[in-house]
């Protein structure tokens, strides 16, 4: 039954990571946020078919999947999520040189700590993980804050809950495994599902930002939506 549940929640978030970062390129003409979505969602492909054909963490599939973790706890879904929702709650569109820039960190960082991989406490890596995803919790605070100063409650308060699920989510990671869980399956069967419910969340507040500001004259129609809404 976890094994199911498992598959289920990794279905979830690959879905949701492909589903949501292709509409974020195609309606609002947002790289960062439409390639780190689907970076989480590739990241979920491999994991699943490493969990499906193999099993083993000497298989390049686990190291593939280690560097996809690593990608996105250090870079993707802090720097590159925050930069990426900035376009809504600031009107920030980087440059393509900051855009290619960070995504170029978020690869260094990824082979940098592949050296890390393994069940063992490491207190250095772990903690820089534990801070950034604080950092940018407190910057998804303020994103939930500005949803509820324009009337969109319900999403200010569903983006607030999926926010706070993520940092537990972190928190468990590496410092307080679940017991009884060897295979980490209890785990993984509770990130996989946060993750996923956390990136279509932040989808719908962006839009809902987006439509706010396109209605109060902050930001053009034109500049995003420019194809048939799928």
């Amino acid at each position: 039954m976890k094994e199911l549940l498992f598959l289920l929640a990794d279905l979830w978030m690959i879905v949701v990571g492909f589903t949501c970062g292709w509409k974020f390129i195609r309606r609002y003409d947002n790289y960062l946020l439409g390639l780190e979505w689907m970076v989480v969602a590739t990241s979920g492909s491999n994991f699943l078919l490493w969990s499906l054909i193999s099993g083993d963490e000497g298989h390049v599939l686990y190291d593939i999947a280690y560097f996809f973790d690593a990608f996105s706890r250090s870079v993707g879904i802090t720097l590159i999520a925050v930069l990426g929702l900035m376009r809504v709650t600031h009107r920030y569109k980087p440059s393509v040189t900051v855009e290619v820039g960070v995504f170029g960190l978020a690869i260094a960082a990824g082979l940098y700590l592949q050296q890390f991989r393994g069940h063992e406490l490491h207190v250095g890596p772990a903690s820089y993980y534990l801070v950034v995803n604080l950092l940018t919790t407190a910057f998804l605070a303020y994103f939930s804050w500005r949803l509820w100063t324009i009337g969109a409650r319900g999403h200010a308060v569903v983006a607030g809950l999926a926010s706070a699920a993520a940092t537990g989510i972190a928190l468990t990671y590496d410092f307080f495994p679940f017991p009884d869980d060897a295979h980490r399956t209890v785990f993984y069967i509770l990130a996989l599902s946060t993750w996923g419910f956390q990136m279509f969340i932040y989808y719908r507040a962006y839009g809902a930002l987006h439509d706010h500001n396109v209605a109060t004259g902050l930001e053009p129609a034109g500049d995003a939506r420019k194809v048939v809404r799928a």
